[in-house]
């Protein structure tokens, strides 16, 4: 078995100090280690593959909030949206919309955060700063079934503590003044999501309230050959 609920156990006593959810990163990982962390306590799964996300939230217990944490496209909406707690890569106005659309065929809210690219490495989605500044907080609150809780964000994959801790000072700053802005139509952001294993101690400190964290519970990704 290759989940550690030693660390399980202690990483989950000094988030909850601190009030940082933790979202287990469960993706390529079979139903039954996620029962086995589900069996200890945790609520909060993450999955980056829409169609192993269907399949796990049929075999595993209907309380377990999921998060889906990867890259969405438009056309896989439809098939987390009748269950998904929250979104986090949401990185178009356009796919938001998508989310409205599918969620209220569900008669659902689904809450999501804004992904920004935050990071060096051209792989990342997200928007940039500017592109999020200039986001009409008016029509974000006029999509009724979203509500967009906050902002989430990769930081570097390097080494140098000091890139990553920058990136995601930088990320909180930008967190706060989306913030401001939404507030003047009276949306209330909670959630940031930034840190994962290598680096939530850093992500904690620069104010993150969700990591996302999954080797140090689970062990390696196991993909399929």
């Amino acid at each position: 078995m290759s989940v550690n609920i030693e660390a399980y156990t202690q990483l989950n006593k000094e988030l909850t100090s601190v009030n940082v959810i933790l979202v287990a990163v469960s993706k390529t990982k079979p139903a039954e280690d996620i029962q086995t962390l589900y069996n200890a306590g945790q609520r909060d799964f993450g999955e980056n593959y829409v169609q192993e996300l269907v399949d796990k939230q049929a075999a595993l217990p209907n309380n377990i909030r999921w998060h889906f944490i990867g890259h969405l496209q438009s056309n896989k909406v439809k098939y987390i949206a009748p269950f998904a707690h929250l979104v986090h890569g949401v990185d178009s106005i356009k796919l938001l919309k998508e989310i409205n659309k599918q969620a209220e065929k569900n008669n659902r809210v689904i809450s999501c955060l804004l992904q920004v690219h935050i990071a060096q490495e051209e792989t990342k989605f997200g928007f940039d700063e500017q592109e999020l500044l200039a986001i009409n907080a008016t029509e974000l609150a006029q999509l009724a079934n979203v509500k967009v809780t906050g902002l989430m964000g990769m930081a570097s994959f390097t080494e140098d503590v000091n890139k990553v801790r920058e990136e995601f000072k930088y990320l909180k700053g930008l967190f706060d003044a989306f913030s401001s802005k939404m507030s003047a139509v009276n949306t209330s952001l909670s959630t940031l999501s930034m840190g994962m294993s290598s680096d939530y101690t850093i992500a904690v400190e620069e104010g993150s309230t969700m990591v996302r964290v999954g080797s140090l519970l689970f062990g390696a990704r196991e993909y399929k050959k």
